[in-house]
């Protein structure tokens, strides 16, 4: 049975995050925000190397939504750290 397209996008996630942790972890370095960040730039590799050329499934059109959360969420990540980088006079 061939693995379908929808298959294929999920191992290559969760391969790329599985492999995340591990280095991060060899590096002494694993943090939920690095994780994070690290697992959503695998997301975006991830999406653009299974992009279909013709038709785009509606699995692919509600992974949409995931992306816009994702990329929000490291808006929040930037903007806390930002935030800690500025002196306390500045609010």
């Amino acid at each position: 049975m061939p693995v379908t397209k929808r298959r294929r996008f999920v191992h290559i996630h969760v391969a790329w995050m599985l492999a995340a942790a591990l280095v991060l972890t060899l590096l002494e370095s694993l943090t939920y925000e690095l994780f994070f960040i690290v697992s959503l730039i695998g997301l975006l590799i991830a999406v653009e190397l299974t992009a279909p050329f013709r038709v785009t499934p509606r699995w692919r059109r509600r992974l949409r939504w995931v992306v816009l959360l994702g990329l929000a969420g490291f808006g929040y990540i930037l903007l806390r750290r930002l935030l800690a980088l500025l002196p306390p006079e500045v609010f």
